[in-house]
């Protein structure tokens, strides 16, 4: 019983903030231009980070540079808003300044992409906090008596919060990203009443020009699929209270829709349905401009057929004007985009050459007219697209063959072919902010082991005006702040090479003593998880401070590295890239003695909470303490569309063979299960399932519930102590060294 004692007081000094000082990391870099910010007149100011320091404003066409004051007046400011905001993912590092004016203290808290708060700390009355932050990145301020004061994003420029003025009613604004476009239903003010028939659908409504015709849908509802979570401790009454969710899991009978086409005098126009009659989804809706054709998309339930469809309105004939097929799945949320640049021609993204490239498409006749991008390269997005000029600013990864393939460069191409422009060139991942007019561009990029470098560059040409300043780290590192490690290896194929990260403990730089070692691990094929851009203090640092060594690695199955390598996941999330990570760790191991591969633990949440489970089962060898949080541990019973999406649609014996409860009995090391009770985004009953599973088979583990808690409820101060507590009993106590 003297472990419980002993992770009893890990848990109450983590909770309670008992930790030894340190420095404040994020005020010790210095970064002359860490914001910019381009004015309408079409100068440029550059705004140093930290408190104070002075704004200096830059004429892009010379180079000339004028100081301006301190850095106070760059801050653009921003209200709290009553609506309740929760994160979006963010990769520019940035940071908002609140100023407490309320008259009394108030609580930060951090609001996490599942609705999550964490707390971080009480700001003072007439206080003022530099708090670092993502753009994206939401947090709510409580008054210290109780009560929401009201809610705030963080942006890529720094911002500023006065608390205390009244709330606004919308929230701040976000971007959006720019390959994602979606019809929206035309209704204008004019338009007549709808035939009777046509009246008895319901759903949107889409008028053709000159209103003589009009698409309405037939659909067919949703299958009722309840969850019921049970609230065992609210704060305003004894009696625990339960919530039920709709929530849709793989197999369901989802919500489908049919376009059905009727004459302005009510007379309908027949339509066959074969080349769209089994939706997951139809989108992009839109008639041509002389009213006798309609389009849409129609993204075929299972997500192996994606159809750009044409009807004549006329007749009602069917026929197809791009379509996509793939043996495995078409990553339809990340990889599908058109735009029209005439009546007669679009532009389209496809991934059909074993690369995600942009096609130009004869409407009329289906056909390619011509391919603007290829080679064994990825398009991540469109950030642009100049109708007049003809050209496109796209965002892209593994251009250059020289340099890691998941940094995004930018490029610009012509929509009537030729070779691209590239826009950036350093070895490292790259963000572009652009002047009013698009002449000129800040470019800054960065990788995890350098700071971040601002160039200015012409829009034209791409070509370098004057670089605006670097990031200086040596104040980090003098305080002791370690620098992160990028390493490469092959992994189970032995030529496939798998990109990682490795952070060692803040000064332990030259230290050569054997450490244990916690591997952080997401494989949702949704994405790549493995950090590009340079950071003060990623999140696994928090591991490093307590002695483990903390790697991170994007293994096969995951994405933005061409088709072959994602479809590794395909009917297969077990995989996780878990051989490619065992291989990238003897790799790694094999020259950093301070890495000691005899004591490897693992931890991640939600898809991350299955994979680290699934170590422990597959490959016991390596890895001997895991500790999963709200995994997904069988796709079953996850949400719809994400395990539709990697693991199709029939649901056959592929899902039973990822499950992480069928394959409970092979367990082998020490496992600690985390859920929150109130998990809205994976069923909490998944954890409590494979536990059941364990316990029919034997197989000791730790089940730790969170009352209260969503998703990611080990990133609470509580379930992050607990976990903490696990790796160190089982990894760096006197006994698990022995």
């Amino acid at each position: 019983m003297l472990w419980i004692a002993a992770e009893l007081l890990i848990v109450v000094a983590a909770v309670c903030g008992r930790e030894p000082p340190q420095p404040d990391w994020e005020s010790l870099l210095r970064d002359p231009a860490a914001d910019v910010r381009w004015n309408a007149d079409g100068t440029l100011w550059l705004l140093p980070r930290g408190v104070g320091g002075t704004v200096v404003e830059v004429d892009p066409r010379t180079g000339a540079r004028v100081e301006r004051g301190p850095a106070a007046v760059g801050l653009a400011e921003r209200p709290l808003v009553n609506e309740e905001l929760r994160s979006v993912r963010g990769v520019r590092a940035s940071r908002i300044r609140f100023s407490n004016e309320s008259g009394g203290a108030v609580e930060l808290l951090w609001v996490d992409t599942g609705g999550v708060r964490h707390p971080y700390g009480k700001l003072g009355a007439a206080e003022v906090r530099e708090q670092h932050t993502f753009d994206g990145h939401a947090w709510e301020v409580h008054a210290a008596s109780g009560g929401t004061l009201g809610y705030v994003r963080g942006e890529v420029l720094p911002i500023v919060v006065h608390i205390g003025a009244a709330p606004a009613s919308a929230p701040t604004p976000t971007s959006v990203e720019p390959n994602t476009h979606r019809g929206a239903e035309q209704s204008p003010p004019s338009e007549p009443a709808l035939p009777t028939k046509a009246a008895a659908f319901a759903g949107p409504k889409f008028w053709s020009p000159g209103f003589g015709h009009v698409v309405v849908f037939e659909s067919v509802a949703a299958q009722k699929h309840p969850v019921h979570l049970i609230e065992s401790s609210p704060s305003n009454q004894v009696e625990p209270r339960m919530r039920t969710l709709q929530y849709l899991k793989p197999g369901d009978q989802i919500e489908q829709r049919w376009p059905r086409f009727f004459a302005r005098d009510g007379g309908e126009v027949p339509v066959q349905r074969e080349l769209f009659a089994n939706p997951w989804s139809i989108d992009e809706c839109q008639w041509s401009a002389d009213g006798a054709t309609f389009f849409f998309t129609y993204n075929q339930r299972g997500h192996q057929i994606f159809r750009l469809l044409a009807i004549d309105a006329a007749t009602g004939a069917v026929r197809t004007v791009v379509e996509e097929t793939s043996p495995t799945f078409i990553d339809y949320p990340n990889k599908t985009w058109m735009h029209w640049i005439g009546a007669n021609e679009l532009l389209w993204m496809s991934e059909r050459d074993g690369f995600n490239h942009i096609y130009a498409i004869d409407v009329a006749h289906g056909t390619v007219k011509r391919q603007l991008t290829r080679g064994a390269w990825m398009v991540r997005a469109v950030e642009s697209v100049d109708d007049a000029a003809r050209t496109l600013v796209l965002r892209v990864m593994g251009i250059d063959p020289a340099q890691d393939p998941y940094y995004e460069h930018f490029v610009r191409v012509s929509m009537d072919g030729g070779d691209p422009v590239r826009l950036t060139e350093g070895d490292g991942t790259h963000a572009l902010e652009w002047s009013p007019d698009r002449a000129f561009y800040v470019d800054t990029w960065s990788r995890v082991d350098l700071p971040p470098v601002h160039e200015l560059r012409r829009g034209a040409d791409g070509s370098l005006v004057a670089e605006l300043g670097r990031a200086d780290a040596s104040a980090l590192v003098a305080a002791g702040w370690t620098w992160p490690e990028r390493f490469a290896s092959v992994g189970r194929d032995g030529a496939t090479r798998v990109y990682g990260v490795i952070w060692r403990p803040c000064g332990s730089a030259t230290d050569p003593t054997p450490r244990a070692v916690l591997e952080q691990i997401y494989a949702g094929p949704q994405d790549f998880f493995v950090p590009k851009a340079f950071g003060i203090w990623n999140g696994e640092r928090n591991l490093t401070k307590a002695g483990f060594v903390v790697v991170q690695v994007d293994g096969m199955g995951t994405n933005w590295r061409g088709k072959a390598f994602h479809d590794v996941c395909w009917k297969n999330l077990k995989d996780a890239g878990l051989p490619d990570h065992v291989a990238w760790l003897h790799a790694a191991g094999a020259t950093r003695p301070w890495m000691d591969l005899s004591r490897v633990g693992i931890y991640g949440g939600s898809a991350g909470g299955q994979s680290a489970m699934r170590a422990l089962l597959d490959f016991p060898d390596v890895y001997s303490v895991a500790v999963a949080d709200c995994g997904c541990h069988d796709n079953r019973m996850d949400k719809i569309w994400w395990n539709e999406l990697w693991m199709g649609w029939p649901v056959d014996e592929s899902y039973a063979r990822s499950s992480n409860v069928v394959d409970a009995a092979k367990l082998q090391g020490k496992l600690m299960l985390i859920v929150g009770e109130l998990d809205e985004n994976v069923d909490p009953s998944s954890t409590l399932q494979v536990s059941a599973a364990l316990v029919r088979a034997g197989k000791d583990h730790e089940l730790v519930v969170v009352p209260g808690a969503g998703h990611g409820s080990a990133e609470t101060p509580y379930g992050s102590a607990k976990r903490l507590g696990f790796f160190q009993r089982y990894l760096q106590s006197d006994s698990a060294q022995k």
